[in-house]
């Protein structure tokens, strides 16, 4: 990778980001739900963001031969799919209008892409500003 990603594209992943949990936790915090519902919700953004982050890191150093254990490869790709499960099964029980649900749901994945997104350029950032160092 000798390419830096462009400032419009690094413009790009933090405003996804930014909308995507911002819509979710004012969402959460004008909802009519009981706060360990909220906590609920808010927990599995954030074990989401995480997930999404440890599971690009990852993938990422596989492809680029820097060793992973499989233990640590496969725990990122569950705790990806168990924050997508808990929240598709939290929303299903959930008695909130479907609008919400959506809504719910569409800034939970973009806050993902916005997290997978911005930690992928932070990472080319940083291979190519390492490349460009004369030193």
């Amino acid at each position: 990778m000798n390419q830096k990603p462009s400032n419009a594209f690094v413009a790009a992943a933090w405003i996804a980001l930014g909308i995507g949990m911002i819509g979710f936790i004012v969402g959460l915090w004008r909802s009519d739900m009981l706060l360990n519902e909220k906590g609920y919700y808010f927990t599995v953004l954030m074990f989401g963001l995480f997930a999404v982050i440890s599971l690009q890191k990852a993938v990422r150093d596989k492809l680029e031969g820097i060793p992973v254990t499989e233990i640590y490869y496969g725990i990122s790709w569950f705790s990806t799919l168990l924050t997508i499960t808990l929240l598709v099964i939290g929303l299903w029980n959930a008695t909130l209008l479907p609008s919400e649900k959506g809504f719910y749901a569409f800034a939970f994945l973009l806050s993902l892409f916005g997290a997978i997104t911005v930690q992928k350029n932070t990472r080319d950032s940083q291979i190519f500003n390492k490349n460009q160092d004369p030193s």
